[in-house]
C-alpha cells in the first residue's frame, strides 16, 4: 500500500516515519505526478495558508480533487484539517472544503499554549494527543462522525473517505490513528 504525504510545507517527515513503522509504502508528495496509484493521502500540521499557497504554485490542488471525487482516503491532522474543513470560522478564506465541518484556527491558543493529553477516540480507545495551537471543531454537519473530543470540544472526526484530527498522531509513538487510516485506505 502507497500513503502519500503532502511534503510542501509541516510536519512531514514525522508522518512518513510513522507510516514506515507500520511497513507502508510512505511518499513524499511535491508534484501532481506523485499523488498516481496512491490508496491515501495525508495533509500535515504546519500552517494553512502557507501550505494552500504551496500547493497552489505547485499545481497539487486539481490533482487533490480529483483524488477525493475518486473516493481516495484522505486524512489531515491540524493544518490539514483546515485545509479541509468546509468553513472556517475565525479565517476569510476556505481551502478544500472536503468535510462538513466549520473549524475555529488556533483555538487551543497560541504556540505557547500547546500541550500533550490524551483523547479517548472512538473504536481505538485513549491515545496520546499533541495540540499546537490546534483548530478545533465547532459545527459538525449530519454526515459527520465525531471520533474524539478535549474538554468538550470535537477534535477528531470522519466523513466519508475523510479523517481530521486536531492533534498531532506524528508527534507520538502510538500509532493507532494511522491504523484507523489505514483501515479506510484497505
Amino acid at each position: 500500500m502507497r500513503i502519500g504525504v503532502v511534503a510542501v510545507q509541516g510536519d512531514v517527515r514525522e508522518h512518513l516515519r510513522a507510516l514506515e513503522r507500520l511497513e507502508v509504502e510512505a511518499v513524499p508528495v511535491r508534484r501532481p505526478a506523485e499523488l498516481e496509484g496512491l490508496a491515501g493521502l495525508i495533509l500535515p500540521g504546519g500552517e494553512s495558508t502557507a501550505i494552500w499557497r504551496l500547493l497552489k504554485w505547485s499545481g497539487l490542488v486539481e490533482p487533490i480533487e480529483e483524488l477525493h471525487r475518486a473516493g481516495v482516503p484522505l486524512f489531515g491532522t491540524c493544518a490539514g484539517m483546515v485545509l479541509l474543513a468546509k468553513e472556517i470560522v475565525n479565517w476569510p478564506e476556505r481551502f478544500f472544503g472536503f468535510i462538513d465541518i466549520a473549524v475555529e484556527r488556533n483555538a487551543s491558543g497560541r504556540q505557547v499554549d500547546s500541550f500533550e493529553t490524551e483523547v479517548e477516540v472512538a473504536g481505538i480507545g485513549t491515545v496520546p494527543a499533541v495540540f499546537i495551537r490546534a483548530p478545533y471543531i465547532r459545527r459538525a454537519g449530519p454526515g459527520v462522525e465525531i471520533l474524539a473530543e478535549h474538554r468538550g470540544q470535537p477534535v477528531m472526526a470522519r466523513q466519508g473517505t475523510v479523517l481530521v484530527a486536531s492533534f498531532h498522531p506524528e508527534l507520538t509513538d502510538d500509532l493507532r490513528v494511522y491504523e484507523l487510516f489505514l483501515k479506510m485506505c484497505g
